[in-house]
């Protein structure tokens, strides 16, 4: 049905939906890559490496602020939690950690979050502007046998059968940005499990070493 058709050309035969279910495709993807980039880096962390590190520090009384700057400098939710936690030590001098570092992470959900109402709005309309393509490719097959004043089966099933392919288009944007969301909601989980995990672990190991 499609052979020896260019890009454009298949493009036209879903009407104006296929070129907005192209634009929101690329929006798409560029948002998987950017959040794709950004968990990675962000979860390159070793987390019990960096416990150790502060319960040397907090031990052996340390400059605590070279830590606080190490962990800021790495830039991601469990050491900015970290950091926040360190700090709160360092200013109050007591183990009183708990809600400066459950604010961080507030604020570390919310940059995680930046984006993926984007990917779930696209899962969510995609399909729906596929069928409404597909409606008008329809209507207007009908239309066009209406004005010849002539057709049959095979006349109606190729514009249809070309109509289809808005809603094909629609379920290929839609599908790949549900997937996409659902797995960074995954990965959002475990960076706040992570999260609330040092909160423990530096609380432990202050409350240890104050004892």
């Amino acid at each position: 049905m499609f052979a020896g058709k260019s890009i454009f050309e298949i493009l036209s035969l879903g009407g104006w939906t296929l070129y907005l279910l192209l634009t929101i495709s690329v929006v798409s993807v560029s948002v998987i890559i950017l959040k794709i980039i950004e968990f990675s880096r962000k979860s390159n962390v070793d987390v019990e490496e960096l416990l150790k590190r502060a319960k040397k520090t907090i031990e052996h009384k340390s400059n605590i602020n070279v830590l606080i700057g190490y962990c800021l400098l790495l830039d991601c939710p469990v050491s900015n939690t970290v950091a926040a936690g360190l700090k709160r030590y360092a200013e109050v001098g007591n183990s009183n950690i708990e809600q400066a570092m459950k604010r961080t992470i507030a604020n570390e959900v919310v940059k995680l979050e930046r984006y993926t109402t984007i990917l779930a709005t696209i899962g969510a309309v995609s399909v729906y502007i596929g069928l409404f393509g597909t409606v008008l490719g329809i209507i207007r097959s009908f239309h066009d046998i209406s004005l010849a004043g002539s057709g049959g089966i095979s006349v109606v099933i190729g514009g249809v059968s070309e109509s289809l392919i808005a809603t094909a288009a629609g379920l290929c944007v839609a599908i790949p940005a549900v997937v996409a969301f659902n797995f960074f909601s995954r990965s959002i989980d475990k960076f706040v499990v992570e999260m609330e995990y040092v909160i423990s672990a530096l609380k432990e190991i202050i409350e240890g070493i104050k004892n």
